[in-house]
């Protein structure tokens, strides 16, 4: 896929950014502009673009994205999917449009706080060695109704036990890791949920950060019990069959 290079408002090409920040997008129109100027705001001391990733919203999204764009210097870069492909297919489609080395995600509705992203990044870029790293947000107080709470630690119980991948929150949108090592992930469906899960299987390890979480403003959540708890505890079953028949590692060199 060849990626085009963003303009400036004045058409000089924009550099190539160190950090991408991708957001996945679906009817967030009273949200995802707001949540771009705080990336932006947050990110003023990194090189980095904010990659946007409409889910075939229904509302104005995209619309309101374009709006904003001139205000962002040729940083903010909007894509539009086809058809709805849900949460994971719009982080993989940000991801193979990003051009920074390195990318933050987080949700598209507000409630992660891109205050957290210079920290993540910060703690990602410190502790960098051969071993891959993704460094995962933990909101320890989460700011959501008892319903998904619930479902959410019940979800994270019964993983962390299956898959002993050592992340409190693997539901936490914000996430930073480099980007090559996600290029080498398999895909599928839901795959956000399981990335710590997903290095730990490709030789890494995952740390985590505690990091802020706010309430809902506007809009309706995407997610309750039924697509999120039994349909993890599903995807769940599949993603342990995976790790069993990953490639053992060897020592390989050409001759």
């Amino acid at each position: 896929m060849s990626i085009p290079v963003p303009s400036a408002s004045d058409g000089r090409p924009v550099p190539t950014p160190v950090c991408s920040v991708v957001i996945p997008c679906f009817n967030e129109r009273d949200n995802i502009v707001e949540l771009a100027c705080e990336v932006r705001a947050a990110c003023a001391d990194i090189a980095y673009e904010i990659v946007v990733v409409d889910d075939c919203s229904t509302d104005d999204s995209v619309a309101r994205l374009k709006d904003a764009q001139a205000g962002f210097d040729g940083c903010l870069r909007v894509v539009r999917h086809g058809t709805n492909s849900g949460q994971s297919a719009a982080i993989c489609t940000g991801i193979d449009f990003a051009r920074g080395e390195f990318v933050v995600t987080l949700d598209g509705d507000g409630q992660n706080d891109p205050a957290d992203i210079p920290r993540l990044f910060a703690v990602l870029r410190e502790n960098r060695t051969d071993t891959p790293l993704i460094v995962c947000g933990h909101r320890r107080r989460r700011q959501d109704s008892v319903v998904r709470r619930l479902s959410s630690k019940i979800a994270n119980a019964v993983r962390a036990a299956a898959l002993q991948d050592a992340t409190p929150d693997t539901g936490c949108g914000l996430k930073a890791f480099e980007r090559a090592l996600f290029m080498r992930l398999p895909r599928f469906n839901h795959m956000h949920r399981f990335l710590p899960a997903l290095v730990q299987r490709a030789g890494g390890r995952s740390v985590s950060v505690e990091v802020h979480h706010r309430p809902r403003l506007h809009g309706q959540s995407k997610y309750g019990i039924g697509n999120r708890l039994w349909v993890g505890i599903v995807d769940l079953f599949g993603l342990m069959w995976l790790i069993r028949r990953r490639f053992k590692p060897s020592r390989n060199e050409e001759v």
